[in-house]
């Protein structure tokens, strides 16, 4: 079960993503980036304020945001740091560069997770799912040559280090969301709610020092609807993630890699919809890395 749930994280995810890139065109990364997640934690605010009044009733319908104590506020409190850290990243890479060349870099970030899923909760890979990762990690080594015939230098370019970087943060928030969600026990909607809190309040402070003061900047940004359908799909591609973590049997190794096939999505309707370049040659690394997921989906 846990494995339709990652596929459902990862459709929400691709369509996130198309979203994404359209979001930040021509706009200024942070106060994007805060509209999204203060989207999220609008539309979570009302299970928050249920959960107090109505106990009974969210716990009926299985989105109950429970009382946590301060300890885990700060374990939740570093995850917003990381993933902060790593969506600024990000974005400011996904402004610059083609979405075709940033999702199959990010599609890297499984094999971060399966070296942290091996050292750290002794996850045992098998003969096909080695095989696998190195084909995902083949494949984008392919994209950084099909990107350079966009003027992209991989080994110059600083927005390439830039995703590069955020897709490691994110695969290190990827192996602590398995201790906050089983070694801790919380709920998908009470990490999602209090992680959102965080993440709003830590890009509150950036803002006020970059964004706030100066008129020309506030003058400058153009809200669009994506930012605010960023926010929802990101909340929902979350929540399924996380309900896929609360099995105990789940693998966070191979869950990593099923939300891959969000490739799908951005690689192929991206390419399409922002009109980007070398389409048809970068369909062959997005096989790579869907062959790469298959064999690490079906080696059991």
């Amino acid at each position: 079960m846990w494995m339709y749930l990652g596929l459902l994280a990862a459709l929400f995810l691709g369509l996130h993503n198309l979203c994404k890139k359209h979001a930040v065109q021509g706009n200024e990364v942070f106060p994007v980036l805060l509209g999204t997640i203060g989207s999220g934690f609008l539309l979570l605010l009302p299970l928050f304020i249920g959960s107090i009044y109505f106990p009974e009733y969210t716990k009926e319908i299985g989105l109950h945001i429970t009382s946590i104590p301060w300890k885990t506020h700060g374990f939740i409190f570093i995850k917003s740091m990381i993933m902060a850290s790593s969506w600024i990243l990000a974005y400011q890479a996904l402004k610059h560069l083609p979405i075709t060349i940033v999702t199959p870099i990010r599609s890297a970030g499984p094999f971060f997770t399966f070296i942290g899923a091996i050292l750290i909760y002794k996850e045992t890979p098998n003969f096909l799912q080695w095989i696998g990762f190195f084909l995902i990690i083949f494949s984008v080594i392919l994209y950084s040559k099909i990107g350079k015939k966009e003027g992209i230098n991989f080994k110059r370019n600083k927005w390439i280090f830039a995703i590069i970087a955020a897709t490691f943060l994110g695969a290190s928030s990827g192996l602590y969301d398995k201790f906050l969600i089983q070694n801790l026990a919380l709920n998908p909607q009470t990490l999602q709610f209090w992680f959102c809190w965080y993440t709003v309040l830590i890009l509150l402070v950036i803002l006020s020092a970059t964004w706030f003061p100066f008129a020309s900047k506030r003058k400058a940004f153009t809200f669009r609807w994506t930012i605010i359908a960023v926010g929802v799909l990101l909340v929902a591609a979350d929540y399924f993630y996380f309900k896929a973590l609360q099995d105990p049997d789940a693998l966070i190794m191979l869950l990593s890699a099923i939300k891959r096939s969000q490739l799908i999505i951005a690689v192929v309707i991206g390419g399409l919809v922002f009109k980007e370049k070398n389409k048809r040659k970068k369909m062959i690394p997005l096989f790579g890395i869907l062959i790469g997921v298959f064999l690490i989906l079906y080696s059991n």
